[in-house]
């Protein structure tokens, strides 16, 4: 599977972002998609997920209220919009994909659950 993600940019507090995360493969629906941030000097961290068939979704505490993952199977892509953006949101915003059957409830924050990965798509803040 090829992720490609984009929509990045330069915005100021306040505003918003749509970042997209297009997939090649026909059967996008079959895998759980997560979205990863990273900033300089800091790990990558998890910030939302969409499970495959039934939809849960999942945000992390310092995004939740703002951002919103959604996915629309028939373009095989998956979205996050971020809202009432924040200078601490500045970071290379990461998808991923995966389609294996998962053993724990907490997966999704794992980023070595996830075998596929983007190029990734900067996401500056600007105060």
């Amino acid at each position: 599977v090829q992720l490609q993600a984009s929509g990045g940019g330069l915005v100021q507090a306040g505003g918003s972002l749509r970042l997209s995360c297009a997939a090649s493969e026909r059967t996008f629906s079959n895998y759980g998609v997560g979205w990863f941030r990273q900033a300089p000097g800091k790990e990558r961290e998890f910030v939302a997920s969409i499970s495959a068939s039934d939809n849960i979704i999942h945000h992390a505490d310092s995004v939740r209220g703002r951002f919103t993952i959604s996915r629309d199977n028939a373009k095989n892509t998956v979205y996050l919009l971020m809202n009432r953006l924040k200078p601490e949101d500045t970071a290379v915003y990461y998808c991923a994909a995966d389609g294996r059957v998962k053993t724990y409830s907490t997966w999704y924050k794992n980023r070595n659950e996830y075998d596929y990965w983007g190029q990734g798509t900067q996401v500056t803040v600007s105060s």
